[in-house]
């Protein structure tokens, strides 16, 4: 799973740096450095959004203030529905 995030300079304002370093610690507290990679991107072009972070090339809006329940939505639950199709 790739995970990026804006860090043009729309995206800083808004917040991009607090939402990079908390996604680092969720992908470390959570043990899945070997599922997701985390990297990040100049102006995305919707810099009307929040910051923008794409999970593999899905886009979304998330603030710091957002990304714990972005990170549990659309990260941990993603990677365990994956887990139980794997395993049936």
């Amino acid at each position: 799973m790739n995970i990026t995030v804006c860090i043009g300079s729309s995206c800083h304002i808004k917040g991009s740096r607090q939402v990079v370093e908390r996604l680092q610690a969720l992908i470390a507290e959570h043990n899945v450095g070997e599922t997701v990679t985390l990297s990040g991107a100049f102006c995305m072009g919707n810099c009307q959004q929040g910051v923008c972070v794409t999970v593999d090339k899905k886009l979304f809006s998330v603030s710091p203030e957002t990304v714990d329940a972005f990170f549990q939505e659309n990260v941990l639950d993603v990677i365990l529905r994956e887990e139980v199709d794997d395993h049936g």
